[in-house]
Order: C-alpha cells, then structure tokens, then sequence
C-alpha cells in the first residue's frame, strides 16, 4: 500500500468522527473516479479470480454478494462465474431509508438500476431480512479498509444492521482497490461503537485475512 497515495484528513482533538469519515469518503470517492473504464475492467478481472481463491468463498453454496456501482471494484465477472458453478447468489435489495432486503441473482440481464445512485438490484422475488443468514459468506462493499478489519462503507449503516442477521461464524469479506488497505498502526481508520468490522479483505491483487481489534470508540 502506498501511504502517500492514501487520503487522510487531518484530525484535531476537536474534531468530529463524523466529519473525519466524510471527508475521507469525499476523498476517497473522487480518486476512484480517476480510473479509466479500461483499468476497472481489469480490476473486475483480478478480483474476480482472487476472490474465487478464498477457502470460504470456494466451498460456499450460498454467497451474499452486491452489484458494483461505477468507480468501485467492478464484481460483474465474480456474480457470473459463481453463478456458472451453480453457487447461490443473495443480493442486497435497498428499501425505504434503511429497509434491508435481498433477493436471488439471476444473471446480468436481470439487474436493474431502480434508482440514481443506487447499485443494480435483481428483480427476482425479495426474501426479507432474515434471509442473509443463509449465506456462507458474505463479499461486502467498502471504501476502504483497515488492517484490523475496520471497515469505512458508504455512511448509511446499511451492512452494520444487515450483518446482524448473519450466522454466529460466518466471515465478512470486505472488497476495496489495493490502495485503500490503510495501516492501521500508522493511519488508522476510525471505528464506532455500530462498525462492524470484516474479516478478511479482498483486492484484485490479493487478499489478506485481517486482526480486529476492540472498538475504541
């Protein structure tokens, strides 16, 4: 990981944890919108093939993964070759403020964009809350990652409540581009009470397993 290349707000004892989060989301968000359509697609590629790499990932028969917005790690090649080994596929449906829901992937024709900003969602019969604990593993979203496993999302808590619906045992795997793996003895990522952390993280270079740590916050 290259420090350098890493956004880090600068944090005072009088700031916010909030305004640090968003400031490094802002930051984050605009450097993924540097990458060419070209350099996304082979990301897409890599982490498609690392992904399938991971012991609980290639034993699973029911993995929980999302749709890819533009500017993150493109999971379009990963969805289609699980699909093609007969794996089973859960993908989060967004409902009203933080309704959580999922439903079955069947295949990249089936998606559809129901709203600006919004991931692509199937369209195939929703099957509530309780039905992400019939995953074996979950593949999450994140944009970024640190190496005790703090997971910094988009900012709506959407994954911290679903994941409460996981089986006790069953690992998160957090999916960001290899540049946003942060140190976290050197540029830690803030961590609430609510932050549910991942256990392992995946890039389209490698994947690590990751140490938590206790909230601290």
């Amino acid at each position: 990981m290259r420090i350098d290349a890493q956004p880090y707000p600068h944090v005072s004892d009088d700031s916010d944890i909030e305004d640090f989060k968003e400031s490094l989301r802002s930051a984050i968000r605009e450097a993924r919108q540097l990458r060419s359509p070209r350099r996304r697609a082979e990301a897409g590629q890599g982490l498609a093939h690392v992904i399938e790499t991971i012991p609980d990932v290639a034993s699973a028969r029911c993995v929980s993964l999302y749709a890819s917005r533009p500017g993150e790690p493109d999971t379009s090649w990963l969805l289609d070759r699980l699909a093609a080994r007969g794996v089973r596929v859960l993908m989060p449906i967004l409902g009203a403020g933080l309704q959580r829901d999922w439903a079955e992937y069947a295949g990249a024709g089936d998606l559809r964009q129901r709203a600006p900003g919004r991931p692509p969602e199937p369209g195939t019969p929703t099957l509530g809350a309780e039905a992400l604990a019939e995953a074996d593993v979950v593949i999450a979203p994140a944009l970024a990652i640190d190496t005790h496993g703090t997971r910094l999302g988009q900012g709506g808590g959407w994954y911290d409540r679903a994941l409460e619906n996981l089986r006790p045992g069953v690992r998160v795997i957090g999916v960001v581009f290899p540049v946003e793996l942060y140190d976290a003895e050197v540029r830690p990522l803030p961590r609430q009470s609510h932050d549910r952390p991942v256990d392992a993280v995946a890039t389209p270079q490698e994947w690590h397993e990751l140490l938590s740590r206790p909230t601290t916050a």
